[in-house]
């Protein structure tokens, strides 16, 4: 065997060795059913919190939405936090003139100073109990609420997020993505505490809450975090189901996944302190993302280097048809066309964004603030 050969195989191996881990794992604690003692009578009041900027065209549809919920609305305040340039207030404040419940409590920043400060903001300004952090450009189960503090009423849990039942719009891609994304959160939960919280269906007891810093990124996976840190624990429960926007142009797709990369690999950085403590969430949980989010995107283009050296030592210039066959494969999963194996793009292609994440945070790339993306909240118009 040639040497840049057996060095490929042997990165691939390496890299692969937590993944075969998790599989056991997973097959050893076969997470199924729910983890937690649920009180489907329990009615904490609830703050819904809702960050906006810009969704003059879509906020209307989310707020009746929300009333829309299987929850007694006047045990729900909706918390608006908005650093709109367009009426988004306005139609807020129209939507509620004549409503008695739910309340409105509605903060409008002078500028626009990210996701992190608007929802600090408005956990500041909660009353309820539970805090239930949501989306515009998400679409909520009408039970949402009902299961979210079912799960809260285990005095074992602090926090609950949902599982994503959907992608709205054709995109393989995120739906194969968040199908291994659940099987991860699942088992998570199983041993300790999930790692990853889902801002469009995010609920914890508010007394549970610390502020963030104010240039996080990803603001539910920190406070999930921060959550842990303190004592408490995280749970994913599949009976919290949502829906999120698949549907976006390639470009405008990879720079949200990109972004979304980024936060994750700046929440496990900024917490590196946790690994090997907190129980399994040191020793298991977070371990696994870390390989997973930081070190396997690396292995990959290690592996990917050697193999195309080894292609080029053997083969000459022919041997560039590997990379040539990985990039067209590449190429086919963005666009949902490698039929069986589009579920192996998945994790590949967040590996891609992972290290693109990373990349960023070395350079210093990083900012509250990002451009949204407009065509996938078209599907909520």
């Amino acid at each position: 065997m040639h040497p840049l050969v057996g060095a490929a195989l042997l990165v691939v191996a390496v890299a692969g060795l937590p993944y075969a881990a998790f599989l056991a794992l997973y097959a050893l604690y076969r997470p199924s059913g729910s983890a937690v003692e649920k009180d489907p009578e329990y009615e904490p009041t609830v703050s819904v919190v809702l960050p906006t900027y810009d969704e003059e065209r879509i906020v209307e549809g989310k707020l009746e939405r929300l009333c829309d919920l299987d929850y007694p609305m006047d045990r729900v305040e909706i918390v608006v936090v908005d650093s709109s340039d367009d009426a988004t207030p306005d139609r807020v404040r129209a939507f509620f003139a004549d409503r008695e419940a739910p309340e409105l409590t509605l903060i409008e920043e002078e500028e626009r100073r990210g996701v992190a400060s608007a929802v600090n903001d408005a956990i500041r300004a909660a009353d309820g109990e539970v805090v239930f952090r949501t989306d515009c450009d998400a679409e909520l189960a009408p039970d949402v609420l009902r299961e979210a503090v079912a799960t809260l009423a285990d005095d074992r849990v602090d926090a609950v997020t949902g599982r994503q039942a959907d992608v709205i719009g054709d995109s393989d891609v995120e739906r194969d993505y968040r199908d291994m994304l659940a099987r991860i959160q699942s088992l998570e939960t199983r041993l300790d505490s999930a790692f990853i919280a889902h801002g469009p269906c995010f609920a914890f007891r508010r007394e549970a809450f610390a502020p963030i810093p104010p240039d996080t990124i990803a603001d539910d996976t920190s406070i999930a975090v921060a959550i842990r840190r303190a004592g408490g624990r995280v749970v994913m429960d599949p009976a919290l189901r949502f829906a999120e926007s698949g549907v976006s142009a390639f470009g405008a797709r990879r720079k949200r996944k990109d972004r979304r990369a980024l936060g994750l690999v700046q929440a496990l950085v900024r917490n590196r302190d946790m690994l090997g403590r907190y129980g399994k969430y040191g020793r298991a949980v977070l371990p696994f993302n870390w390989w997973f989010m930081i070190v396997s995107p690396w292995l990959a283009v290690l592996a990917a280097a050697l193999s195309t050296a080894a292609a080029l030592s053997v083969a000459g210039l022919p041997g560039l048809a590997l990379p040539a066959v990985g990039a067209a494969a590449f190429w086919l999963g963005q666009r949902d066309l490698l039929g069986p194996l589009q579920p192996l793009h998945a994790v590949v292609d967040a590996q891609v964004s992972l290290l693109v994440g990373a990349v960023q945070l070395v350079t210093g790339d990083v900012s509250g603030t990002w451009e949204i993306d407009r065509e996938s909240r078209e599907a909520f118009e």
